[in-house]
């Protein structure tokens, strides 16, 4: 892999992932899957001084990410290597689901395929105007996606819709993205998709980590296990930490809290 088709930026409290391979409209090699799950797993993360939130964009004004490249396809030709390859997205989108600190998929253009899986992974997503997000697997490469990418699909848009997107192979433009709730902002451009991006990051970095970790944590149990998922873990690190009590004291003294996710 290129050192620079995928980037790790610091800007503040925010981390940039930028998939970059603009002539290939961003499309994900095997290498730039695994940078990504280091990227988001980073053990520093979340930390007192460390990354409070995250971006994950592409490079150029065409397109987040359209999917896998495909020439990696041509070395599938046994049913070992099929499993290798889903459990390994499964093992990186997981990573991107289970990242301790919220996470933003801002997307321009194509989202498709494996980027379309990245941004669901993501905590939240906006896009630009000219967004096209989808699986059209159906009518171009005719493999399918795992369980958890439809769940985690379907978990945002319905069951319904999912099985209507991916039968049909369609593309989901962005004024129809927001309305179903798949996006939660549209932006006119690219520059203004970064900057709503950044405004974002430094919003969510404002607020209680531990909070914002168990809740994330708490909804991807819930995708998982359903309503008899386990949270007592989550309830105890939450109502026993030093941040639930600063957060008592800073409402009861009427200043703004100060987090430090402990």
């Amino acid at each position: 892999m290129a050192a620079d088709e995928i980037l790790f930026e610091r800007s503040g409290t925010t981390g940039w992932i930028v998939l970059n391979r603009p002539e290939a409209r961003n499309a994900l090699t095997h290498e730039m899957y695994d940078r990504l799950a280091e990227y988001v797993s980073n053990p520093a993360i979340g930390g007192p001084d460390g990354v409070r939130a995250i971006v994950v964009t592409g490079a150029g004004d065409k397109a987040f990410a359209a999917g896998t490249a495909i020439e990696s396809f041509r070395a599938v030709e046994t049913p070992e290597h099929a499993l290798a390859y889903e459990d390994k997205m499964d093992r990186v989108l997981g990573a991107v689901e289970a990242c301790p600190v919220p996470t933003i998929a801002a997307m321009q253009g194509a989202s498709t395929g494996g980027g379309a899986a990245i941004a669901t992974a993501c905590d939240l997503r906006i896009a630009t105007a000219d967004l096209r997000f989808g699986f059209p697997i159906a009518r171009t490469l005719g493999n399918c996606l795992s369980v958890a990418n439809l769940s985690r699909l379907s978990a945002l848009v319905g069951a319904g819709r999912t099985k209507e997107m991916l039968l049909t192979a369609r593309l989901v433009g962005g004024e129809e993205a927001e309305a179903i709730g798949l996006v939660a902002e549209i932006l006119p451009d690219v520059a203004s998709l970064h900057q709503r991006a950044a405004e974002l990051a430094v919003m969510l970095a404002s607020h209680a980590p531990i909070t914002m970790r168990a809740t994330k944590e708490a909804l991807r149990r819930l995708r998982i296990d359903g309503a008899a998922a386990d949270d007592r873990d989550l309830i105890v690190e939450a109502y026993t930490s030093a941040d639930f009590k600063e957060g008592i004291e800073a409402f009861l003294g009427k200043r703004t809290p100060r987090w430090t996710g402990r």
